[in-house]
């Protein structure tokens, strides 16, 4: 997942904005308690978004893919002093670390957490979004953003996280494999759309960001 040398990766962090404690502490727990512990963001992805929800001053986030909690804690260091993040996820077995981390980190009065089918869960929430994060499921990421691109204000951001899914987006995709062939999908699509701006990170496994005109 992640494109860069070793040494450069850990040049990079190291001459990055450190990594909050209480993220450092759930990064820890999440690799001690939860399977699959890379799908957490990381130090310095974790901070590329702690700075674009800087840059925008969100009032309204939402996240599709809570996971344990690491990267709504990211964006919510961004929003407006009454600002409002829901997430939503499909695991109530993760509920329990996101509710300790977001008390941790203080922001439990600030996020609205959602649990069951995103596509469900989107429509029935009617807001006006200034920041979108989706780190959910690969297939519905085209899904996602038809439900939300509507949904985002002039100047606010849609971020994509594993847009480059391990480099396969880049090759031959085999037929049985929807994942990486819904992520090329969606990448040409968004280059496409002329409702957006859009710029491919290389960062970690790829993310695609994406400015609302």
């Amino acid at each position: 997942m992640d494109f860069l040398p070793e040494g450069i990766s850990a040049y990079s962090e190291a001459h990055t904005e450190d990594e909050p404690v209480v993220l450092t502490e759930l990064r820890r727990e999440t690799g001690q308690k939860v399977l699959v512990p890379r799908m957490l963001s990381g130090h310095l992805q974790g901070r590329v978004l702690s700075f674009l929800s800087h840059l925008v001053r969100p009032s309204r986030i939402l996240e599709i893919g809570t996971y344990t909690g690491y990267s709504a804690i990211c964006l919510a260091e961004g929003m407006i002093d009454d600002g409002q993040l829901h997430t939503i996820d499909i695991n109530e077995l993760l509920a329990t670390i996101q509710a300790k981390y977001f008390e941790k980190a203080g922001i439990t009065d600030k996020v609205v957490c959602h649990l069951g089918d995103a596509r469900e869960i989107i429509p029935e929430l009617n807001q006006t979004w200034d920041l979108v994060f989706i780190d959910a499921d690969k297939e519905n990421y085209i899904n996602y953003y038809d439900k939300v691109i509507d949904h985002v204000r002039p100047g606010g951001l849609i971020i994509f996280d594993n847009v480059l899914w391990s480099g396969k987006v880049t090759e031959p995709v085999e037929e049985n494999d929807q994942e990486t062939k819904t992520l090329g999908e969606l990448n040409q699509a968004v280059h496409q759309d002329r409702r957006v701006v859009n710029l491919l990170l290389p960062v970690r496994d790829g993310l695609m960001i994406l400015r609302k005109l």
